[in-house]
């Protein structure tokens, strides 16, 4: 079994690659295979500073049990989410700006490019509050609107996604905020007009979005971490 405190340092160097580092703010978890709650970089980090002793296992009570905190006051996002599903091994919360223009315009998103067929079932939004998921109760209420989607968007503040390995989760964040990035630019164009219908995204999504593909995407961002480069400036 992977190490849940390297994958927590992997996650987040892969995250910080592709931009999504939000200063100090935001996190990646990994469900804790003792069922103790999730491992998570410590408050007060960014994704391109977490190290081995910069991750925290946090219960659902929110009480750090074991490596360095303090915890981040959202870990309810991850320990209600990985409660509500249990074939979710990582979760991701990101505010990338794209994340919250995107959300803004309460339009759906289409699958007008390869990264938006993987939200093309049905992208939920999380509208009981804008601010921080800093209870269970609220934690509870985004992994219900979540439900078995791969990603939820928050407006006013970010978005969260899950998966069933690192890579995987890792991939739905990045593949979700290139995928609103990609339609606010046609929308800026005064667009879109098309986009794949059902049939095609579905088939899409297995053939571009396959595990095979998400952990080629993951391992070219860990690549990029090591050799200190992003793919945004």
């Amino acid at each position: 079994m992977d190490d849940p405190i390297a994958e927590v340092v992997s996650a987040s160097a892969a995250l910080a690659a592709h931009g999504l580092t939000d200063m100090v703010w935001g996190h990646a978890s990994v469900r804790d295979p003792d069922g103790i709650g999730v491992w998570m970089k410590a408050s007060g980090w960014g994704f391109d500073e977490v190290t081995a002793d910069r991750v925290a296992l946090v219960t659902p009570d929110g009480d750090v049990a074991a490596g360095n905190g303090p915890r981040h006051i959202e870990y309810p996002i991850h320990t209600e989410i990985m409660a509500a599903r249990p074939e979710v091994h990582c979760v991701v919360h990101t505010h990338a700006p794209t994340l919250a223009a995107f959300a803004s315009l309460d339009v759906p998103l289409r699958p007008i490019s390869h990264d938006g067929v993987l939200f093309e079932a049905g992208l939920p939004r999380f509208t009981v509050t804008g601010a921080l998921i800093a209870s269970r109760e609220l934690g509870s209420a985004l992994a219900a609107e979540l439900g078995g989607a791969p990603a939820i968007l928050m407006p006013f503040h970010g978005a969260a996604v899950a998966g069933p390995n690192v890579a995987s989760a890792v991939m739905h964040a990045v593949l979700l905020e290139r995928a609103c990035r990609t339609q606010l630019m046609a929308m800026s164009a005064g667009g879109p007009a098309i986009w794949s219908d059902p049939a095609e995204s579905a088939f899409k999504r297995e053939q571009a979005w396959n595990q095979k593909q998400l952990d080629a995407g993951y391992q070219y961002l860990l690549r990029k971490s090591r050799d200190g480069t992003s793919e945004h400036p």
